[in-house]
């Protein structure tokens, strides 16, 4: 999984930046290309030739050491980085990524990378759970961070306890079940709708919702790093589209019913995340509608079940619906799955805090015929997106490829 993938490997000043040699020298054995950038505190634990032997690359420390005219490094190395790596991570350098510092070449070049990061923390275990530190790290998970988890054993400050450098070994395997992922729906075809519809009223008003896109874009995004061709239908969105996705713009239900069932019977699993009204105008003005009195009387009529009408044409595809609830989540939950013939119904009470439209992370409990499959606490909305569809996936499989 590793064989030609091109992987910055950063190494911050603490102790444990000595296993940063086994780590290199691994993924170097493994098939990656591995350009190390080290901090100028890590140089004080670990030579920089150490590091140039094993990778075979040239390392850098400092920013302004450009050596090829040709190229801005931090720029040249971030553009082409299929992952970021940082470990050890000392609780300064994942203050400086919250915070979006850029004062040496590690944090200025993650500052200009889109690649993914993998940070493997390292440090004292009351720094560990300092609040700057706890609240530094959320941040970056709620961003698409990913973590090696620190592990438990003898510091270098006598304690024994959470706070000691991942092993070597277990970075790699996490490394490498990352680019795996991107094997697991190659040939699937996935689509996604995203975003809340609008209802106009006349030309200058429309009923909506506060859905931001956010979780559809973050499962678009997240199927297409496994390797699935994605399509996502977007309709009124505020956040940003990912890259490499193939999008389509709708405005109202209809459209996105239209937009829907045109393209349904070529995919594999669909997801449907989008917040899709219930109801629209029976009667839609050509002309902006003028104050007339104290009360304006609206008549509205039902929009068309996208979700339950693609259970009811439903053939080898694997669907899966959302339930955005404010009580008795397991109840209707369950009810919509079974009514609308859904292989799964991810719900979430967006009533909680951290679960609602908007933000950056989501709580969602995913159901089955069965029942409850899967119950997902506070993450960030790209960690569940990748859970889910895991979960899809590992479920088609079972069934041997299909939602049955």
């Amino acid at each position: 999984m590793l064989k030609g993938k091109t992987i910055i490997l950063g190494i911050t000043g603490g102790i444990a930046a000595y296993k940063g040699a086994a780590l290199c020298s691994k993924l170097v054995q493994a098939g990656a290309i591995v350009h190390v950038i080290m901090t100028e505190s890590a140089t004080k634990f670990i030579t920089p030739l150490t590091l140039q032997t094993l990778s075979r690359n040239t390392v850098h420390i400092d920013t302004f050491d450009e050596r090829d005219p040709a190229v801005v490094s931090h720029i040249h190395l971030a553009d082409h980085a299929d992952l970021i790596v940082i470990a050890p991570a000392t609780a300064n350098a994942i203050a400086k990524l919250a915070g979006g510092h850029a004062d040496d070449m590690l944090s200025t070049t993650l500052l200009a990378a889109t690649s993914p990061v993998l940070i493997a923390p390292a440090m004292n275990v009351h720094m560990y759970e300092h609040p700057a530190v706890v609240s530094n790290l959320e941040l970056l998970a709620a961003r698409g961070v990913m973590f090696v988890e620190p592990g438990t054993g003898q510091l270098a400050c006598g304690y024994v306890a959470k706070g000691r450098l991942a092993e070597p070994e277990d970075i790699v395997a996490a490394i490498g079940s990352w680019f795996s992922r991107g094997a697991k729906l190659k040939g699937k075809r996935v689509l996604v709708t995203a975003g809340g519809t609008m209802e106009r009223l006349d030309p200058v008003r429309f009923l909506t919702n506060d859905s931001s896109g956010k979780m559809g874009f973050a499962i678009a995004e997240a199927a297409q790093l496994m390797g699935a061709d994605v399509t996502l239908i977007a309709g009124r969105t505020t956040a940003a589209v990912p890259s490499g996705v193939n999008v389509i713009r709708v405005e109202s239900a209809q459209e996105m019913l239209e937009a829907v069932t045109g393209r349904f019977a070529d995919m594999d699993i669909v997801i449907k995340a989008a917040a899709v009204a219930d109801y629209r105008a029976a009667q839609i003005s050509g002309q902006k509608l003028k104050k007339t009195g104290e009360k304006l009387v609206l008549e509205l009529e039902r929009t068309v079940d996208i979700l339950e009408t693609l259970g009811q044409r439903k053939q080898h595809q694997f669907l899966v619906g959302f339930a955005a609830e404010t009580d008795q989540v397991e109840r209707y939950a369950m009810d919509k799955l079974r009514r609308k013939n859904c292989d799964l119904i991810v719900a979430n009470d967006v009533a909680k805090d951290g679960a609602g439209f908007n933000g950056d992370t989501n709580i969602v409990q995913v159901y089955s015929s069965e029942g409850l499959v899967d119950s997902m606490p506070l993450l960030s909305k790209r960690e569940v997106a990748t859970r889910l569809l895991e979960l899809i996936e590992a479920r088609m499989n079972a069934a041997g490829g299909s939602s049955k």
